[in-house]
């Protein structure tokens, strides 16, 4: 599997380097690991999202912020890394 991050999480991702916050990071990094290990399940508390998220997945970075993905054939689509939701 691989992993495209959209245009958002790409910038979501430069914004916590930015902050040098190392945490935040390693737990990103942490993260995105265990998605492409277990999309479904591992660290993060995964969710399925409902609603206008249907079909998309998220997990707990901090107690505010939320990576937000899919999984389409091989690849995991990120869609943010910051922030409760899209």
């Amino acid at each position: 599997m691989e992993i495209e991050l959209t245009t958002r999480a790409e910038k979501d991702l430069e914004y916590w380097t930015k902050t040098g916050n190392t945490t935040v990071l390693k737990k990103i990094r942490n993260l995105l690991e265990n998605i492409l290990e277990t999309p479904f399940s591992g660290i993060g508390k995964p969710e399925l999202l409902k609603h206008e998220l249907s079909g998309k997945w998220s997990r707990r970075i901090t107690h505010s912020d939320r990576i937000v993905y899919q999984i389409i054939d091989d690849t995991v689509y990120i869609y943010s890394l910051k922030g409760h939701y899209i």
